[in-house]
């Protein structure tokens, strides 16, 4: 299972479209941490691809949209 699928059911979802939809329009979004690991979310910008993570200390938090490569 990828991040972004992990992400998405984390989120409540199984429709990747209707997540996509709704991260596409709102100007927070989900994240996750992408060191192997580790699964912790937040919430960041859109556009963030180096967020940090509070469980790992590292800036590996990516967004949904980075993760999907929309961005």
């Amino acid at each position: 299972m990828t991040k972004f699928e992990i992400l998405m059911k984390i989120e409540g979802y199984d429709d990747e479209m209707e997540f996509l939809q709704d991260c596409t329009f709102d100007s927070i979004n989900p994240g996750i941490c992408c060191n192997k690991d580790c699964d912790y979310t937040t919430s960041i910008e859109p556009d963030q691809d180096k967020g940090w993570c509070e469980e790992c200390k590292t800036n590996s938090v990516k967004s949904a949209l980075i993760l999907y490569g929309i961005i």
